[in-house]
Parts: C-alpha cells; structure tokens; sequence
C-alpha cells in the first residue's frame, strides 16, 4: 500500500516540500507519495484523525499552523517543547500522534555550524511569527547569547519574550537605525517573498563582516539579499535550511537518511526560476 504525506498551511502552493520528498521517495524506491494540503484551522482536526486511521503517514506543518497544530497532537518532543513549534508530525509505535521541529536543525545544519561565533557577537532576528521561536532557539543552541527580535506589531514580540527570558526587544521602526549594530541578521518575515511585501528600506551601512540570513528560498535571491551580497557581505538564502529541515522530517518518518545530491539541488533550483 502506498503511504501518504503532505504538507499543511495556506497558503501552500508555494512550497517545494512535494518536490523534495517525492525526489527522495524515488530516490529510494519507496511507494509513497507527498502532497499539498491546503487547509483552514477547522481542518486540523481531521488531517490529525487521518493520521491515527493511517490514511496519511506523516505531515510538515507550515504557516499559520505551527502553533496552532500543538492543541492537536499527544506530546511534543525534543526542539518542539521549548520552542512550541511543530513542522513535523507522525505516529509512533504506541499510536500516540507526536509533534517534532526540525527547523531548529535545519538552520543549524545549513548555516550556523558554519559561522565561527565569539558569545559577544549581537544577532537580531526579524518577524515573530511561526519560524521565530525556531530561529532564537537555534541561536541560543549555538552558544549566542545577545538576541533581539523586531516586529511590525509588538505583541508578539512579548510573547516570545515571555518563552525567552533574554530576549531584547527592538521596536519596528528603529530597525533601520539600528542595523548597524548587529553581527547575524535574520529575517523570519515574508518580506521578500515572491508577489509578496518587502523591506521598504535598504540595509545601508551594516557591520562589514555581518552575517545575513534569510529563510526565504522562493526568490533565492531577495532584494535584501542582493543588496547585501552586492556590498561583499557574507549572505545566505533559506534553500538550505529548507532542505535539511525535510531530511529530518524524512528520516524521522522512514528511518532513511537521504543524501543531498547534486541533482536534488538542481532540480529544486529549476523550480525557482
């Protein structure tokens, strides 16, 4: 029988999980299959009972639900927990619905391990909204301990405040002035996505040996991202930490840990042109 998975949010067609994991599925002559679920809140419910009667096999969870799908699993475990943030869901051997992150490895894997940090070096991340928590968790997993968090409406900001004791709060609008100041800036927002709002200012006159992320990987190349890497800066898009949250997820569901070829990287690209 050929097992399902998907990927729940809205909207969601952007998303290039089925292309990833269906390459992999092929790649390892597994009979399954991996989809766009489309979905409101109301249908949470039901994605998860399709899960404990095995009519789907696993899901990654994206904007808005990553939250939202935590009052619909038995237990979180690992990243999940202190970041109260699933993307990934499964059912384990005692049939109990499990919510995991994999973010937090994914943006761990693709770029942090590569940054060399002194403790003292100031990060901000921008947006508070469902990578957020992901994001300062990964930080402070990597030794960071000098955090701010900016965004558009502040409420949110303190909540996070309140799961990170730590955290610095940047008011919005002096995000322009302020950027100069920080090491790792890290854009969680949308702002840049493709058809999508974007920074309605430039990041003039930042730290020469600044480090900007962003997790954005549809464009590969935002406008924030080209203005910096056209200035020397050392800059990243999100494609890798897209890629290595699925690998988890992957392993997570089928015990196989997939290679990260040549040719899946192509094709992903050939996807965003």
């Amino acid at each position: 029988m050929k097992k399902v998975f998907g990927i729940v949010g809205n909207p969601v067609k952007h998303s290039l999980s089925p292309v990833l994991h269906n390459y992999w599925f092929n790649k390892y002559s597994l009979k399954a299959e991996y989809n766009i679920i489309e979905a409101t809140e109301k249908d949470l419910p039901s994605i998860v009972n399709k899960l404990k009667n095995g009519f789907l096999s696993g899901i990654n969870v994206t904007l808005p639900f990553k939250q939202k799908i935590l009052n619909h699993v038995d237990k979180v475990v690992n990243d999940a927990e202190p970041t109260g943030s699933v993307n990934t869901v499964f059912l384990d051997k005692d049939q109990s619905i499990i919510g995991e992150n994999t973010d937090v490895y994914g943006l761990q894997a693709a770029y942090l391990k590569e940054i060399d940090y002194n403790l003292n070096k100031k990060s901000i991340v921008i947006g508070a909204g469902g990578v957020s928590p992901s994001v300062i968790f990964s930080l402070q997993k990597s030794g960071i301990k000098n955090i701010s968090i900016t965004n558009r409406t502040m409420e949110k900001c303190i909540f996070l405040k309140k799961k990170f004791k730590n955290l610095e709060i940047l008011p919005w609008d002096n995000l322009r002035s302020e950027i100069k100041n920080f090491d790792i800036i890290i854009n969680a927002t949308s702002l840049g996505l493709k058809n999508g709002e974007d920074f309605n200012f430039n990041f003039n006159g930042t730290k020469k040996e600044v480090i900007f992320i962003d997790t954005i990987y549809n464009p590969l190349e935002t406008k924030t991202y080209k203005h910096l890497r056209d200035e020397g800066k050392k800059v990243f898009n999100g494609l890798d930490m897209f890629i290595y949250q699925g690998q988890k997820s992957f392993y997570l569901w089928n015990k196989i840990n997939p290679e990260i070829d040549d040719e899946l990287i192509d094709l992903l690209c050939s996807k965003l042109k």
